[in-house]
């Protein structure tokens, strides 16, 4: 690795330790970084997952106030996503790398379908909460399992899907809902890391660039997120997206 990629790398952990605390889908900016310079999908991912907890842990630590009375929730909320992330490296594992390649340009896609409409998917959750408080049952935390399978196995947008599925199901300021989204899109790459580390070839040199940045990144973020222009993330985080599909295939 050259200082200019090592460079390159550091920036990109950056970027998407901030864009997953303020919105979510860091993997995007990252996971092509780390594809462009010759690692095979299935170690970039993996070495992806385990540099983005440090910055998962510093958004979850910025946003601690908005935490303080939501511990309950954040509790049961954990045991589904802690299920299924496991499950979701454990199936990354298991499946043949072919299976990864097939399956992740859909969840690429599937995530910049997500981001393009999340303006309208914001307003839609806006006036629910406005005429319905509807809290945690069997389908929430179904669905918080799902999305942490899928953060288990690839994870890009699960921040967005997360605050989906949690817009709906907690009665709460959007801010709030971010905080606890972040502790839970945290512990999935926290436990499909360990795994990984454990279990899969890491490319140690490329966790220890995205690590570093993630942290960076996700402490600003944490602290000035609420300032960022989503339209600006949107369009960065869709072009990204494009590239890595066109990787891929």
């Amino acid at each position: 690795m050259t200082a200019l990629d090592a460079l390159g790398i550091l920036a990109a952990g950056g970027a998407a330790g901030a864009i997953n605390v303020a919105v979510g889908s860091g993997t995007l900016i990252t996971f092509p970084i780390v594809l462009a310079f010759g690692y095979p999908p299935v170690v970039a991912n993996v070495s992806n997952t385990i540099g983005l907890v440090p910055g998962s842990v510093a958004g979850a630590i910025g946003y601690r106030r908005e935490l303080a009375d939501q511990l309950p929730v954040v509790g049961r909320l954990a045991c589904a996503t802690a299920v299924g992330a496991a499950s979701g490296a454990v199936l990354l594992l298991t499946l043949p790398p072919s299976a990864f390649r097939s399956i992740v340009p859909g969840c690429i896609v599937l995530a910049l379908v997500l981001i393009l409409a999340q303006p309208r998917l914001a307003s839609l959750l806006r006036a629910r909460r406005a005429h319905h408080a509807v809290h945690l049952g069997v389908v929430t935390m179904g669905a918080v399992f799902a999305v942490g399978v899928y953060g288990g196995y690839f994870g890009a947008a699960q921040g967005i899907l997360l605050l989906a599925i949690l817009g709906l199901a907690l009665d709460d300021e959007l801010q709030r809902v971010n905080a606890v989204k972040n502790v839970l899109a945290g512990l999935a790459n926290l436990l499909s890391g360990l795994i990984f580390a454990l279990a899969a070839h890491v490319a140690w040199d490329v966790v220890g660039l995205i690590a570093a940045g993630s942290l960076a990144g996700g402490t600003l973020a944490a602290r000035y997120g609420r300032r960022l222009s989503p339209r600006l993330l949107r369009a960065l985080i869709v072009a990204v997206g494009i590239i890595a599909v066109v990787r891929l295939l």
